[in-house]
């Protein structure tokens, strides 16, 4: 489900209001650009990190605010607001993969290589997004290792001829030995902002998701590229 946080603005919209705790798998290039985008000073958001081997644990215990979510998890319990930014995918790969000696790569060329299988505790339906189980070609996307820390899967990477279907944003957050590149014909992904549902968001934080998700309904509509 997704609900915006209520309309609200300040003229400075973080003074004299506690840090916002916000939980961020990677990259923090990405989440300081949706911050600047918003408005706000960068230390007004403090970034938790989190693996995707289990996304919910902090938030449930209240020990975040916000979480940096990506598509559109169906978590009952879980509210999701409009896309905050939106990521170019690419893939990730050891730096002597054969695909780094390639051209501009498509999913059919990602399909060449075995790939990382949804974790337990991460919602399918956003893996089926992240790592597509079949290539246009109706090829399957072979998941078979499995998916627990960034360092884990950047040894796996570097080990073999594996690869890791993601978004351009990681390449500000991958373990040296691994690459990030882009590839074309998959829309970027989605990014939104996840808070606990029954749980109202104080004043200041339903600010920052009222500005970061104007922010980026602005960006879209003036088709500013996303880099």
């Amino acid at each position: 489900m997704t609900a915006s946080a209520p309309p609200a603005r300040a003229e400075d919209p973080a003074a004299g209001s506690p840090v916002i705790r916000c939980g961020l798998h990677a990259s923090h290039t990405m989440a300081d650009r949706i911050v600047a985008g918003a408005g706000w000073p960068a230390d007004a958001v403090r970034w938790l990190p989190f693996e995707v081997d289990d996304p919910f644990t902090a938030l449930r215990a209240g020990q975040m605010d916000l979480m940096v979510v990506k598509y559109l998890p169906r978590t009952p319990d879980l509210e999701i607001s409009r896309p905050v930014w939106h990521d170019p995918r690419a893939v990730a790969v050891g730096a002597d993969h054969p695909l780094t000696r390639r051209g501009a790569l498509t999913l059919e060329d990602v399909a060449d290589f075995a790939d990382f299988r949804c974790p337990t505790d991460f919602p399918p339906e956003v893996w089926d997004e992240v790592v597509p189980r079949t290539a246009p070609s109706g090829r399957p996307i072979r998941r078979v290792h499995p998916m627990t820390t960034v360092q884990a899967m950047a040894d796996v990477l570097v080990a073999g001829d594996a690869v890791h279907l993601s978004f351009l944003s990681l390449a500000t957050a991958v373990p040296a030995g691994v690459e990030v590149l882009p590839v074309h014909g998959l829309p970027p992904g989605p990014v939104a902002l996840a808070w606990l549902r029954g749980s109202p968001l104080p004043g200041h934080v339903a600010r920052f998701v009222r500005d970061a998700e104007n922010a980026e309904a602005a960006r879209t509509a003036t088709a500013e590229p996303v880099r």
